[in-house]
């Protein structure tokens, strides 16, 4: 494992078809060497069916695929030069942890012993020195995920291939995982693809995240973009879950909008905002609520305690919303009225 290749991906007009069900319509897409990028989005939006074309698993129905370069759109997977990661781990039970690393390494012709201290190194990486000699059913959940990981990177691929490799872990231990393999990636450096349909998994281990919706690209952008910039009221429920509201611009001065929602004035960032009627995503952190009436009114529909932060439902003259308070001494319950006012940082104007 003397250092990584850090190949480029690109995709050029990629459409795929099943029978007469289009799930990728010409899809563009640049990914630079040393990038993770992340398809994020709901089930059937085509981020899988992307992943597998890039690993050679499906064929294009159109379009090139390129990898450093070279055009692999009718290459078979065991030339592409990539490796996968799949949720399932696919670890050979009767094999040790080292024989599984190995495996890809003497399958491809590589001396059996020089494999194993190929593997041993590549355990070493992941954090698993020492557990060479055990079998996957004597590790964690989590320990299993790294042996698939360090199967995947002692092939030394220009692309690592990521298809929801976190979802057979329980919550603790997807963040922990989640955080190893982006540690790990910014410091090989390798060019990594990963799917997932977690919002909050995307937004910490992505440079980059590619949301897509029906089989094209919705938005792409860092995960600070997504989640401040959405482009879309898809996006802004999609990414962070925002409450998506009728307001009014009544004016845009200076790349400053104010805004009116019903009696409520805000002035806000305008991003390219026009006076008249537009939509708002108002992230659910974003609300402050406080006792009494006020500019903007509502009443308290259902409140749910979460520990450290309370869950409301607050209806107000037009519209309901979702309100993510911190835990403090002045629980609201449900029939309390409420006046509602919003932090700037949290709102967004949208397409």
């Amino acid at each position: 494992m003397n250092g990584h290749k850090r190949g480029a991906v690109s995709f050029h007009r990629v459409r795929k078809d099943f029978g007469s069900f289009t799930a990728i319509h010409d899809l563009d897409l640049e990914i630079e060497p040393g990038e993770l990028v992340t398809l994020l989005g709901p089930s059937g939006c085509g981020k899988t069916t992307t992943l597998r074309m890039l690993a050679g698993l499906e064929s294009p129905s159109s379009g090139e695929i390129h990898i450093g370069g070279q055009d692999v759109t009718r290459l078979p997977a065991n030339r592409r030069d990539v490796s996968m990661v799949f949720q399932s781990y696919a670890l050979f039970p009767h094999m040790s942890v080292a024989q599984n690393v190995a495996y890809g390494l003497e399958s491809g012709g590589t001396k059996p012993r020089q494999a194993m201290s190929m593997a041993e190194k590549g355990l070493d990486l992941v954090g698993l020195a020492g557990m060479a000699d055990r079998l996957p059913s004597e590790l964690s959940g989590g320990q299993q995920q790294r042996v698939a990981v360090a199967r995947a990177l002692v092939l030394e691929p220009q692309v690592l291939l990521l298809d929801e490799p976190l979802s057979n872990l329980d919550a603790r231990l997807r963040r922990r995982v989640r955080t190893e393999i982006r540690d790990l990636q910014q410091r090989l450096g390798f060019t990594a693809v990963y799917v997932t349909h977690d919002q909050e998994e995307a937004l910490a281990v992505s440079d980059r995240i590619v949301v897509m919706q029906g089989g094209r690209i919705a938005q792409q952008g860092t995960p600070r973009e997504l989640y401040e910039t959405p482009a879309s009221e898809f996006i802004a429920d999609f990414i962070g879950e925002a409450n998506v509201i009728d307001c009014v611009v009544e004016a845009v001065a200076n790349g400053s909008a104010r805004i009116a929602v019903g009696n409520l004035r805000q002035e806000m960032v305008a991003r390219g905002a026009t006076p008249g009627p537009a939509k708002l995503a108002v992230r659910a952190n974003a609300i402050r609520l406080l006792p009494g009436p006020g500019a903007l009114s509502g009443r308290v529909l259902s409140a749910a305690y979460l520990g450290d932060h309370m869950e409301y439902e607050v209806e107000t003259e037009n519209v309901r919303l979702f309100v993510i308070a911190p835990e403090d001494d002045r629980t609201l319950s449900r029939g309390d009225p409420v006046s509602l006012e919003f932090r700037p940082r949290g709102l967004a104007l949208i397409a």
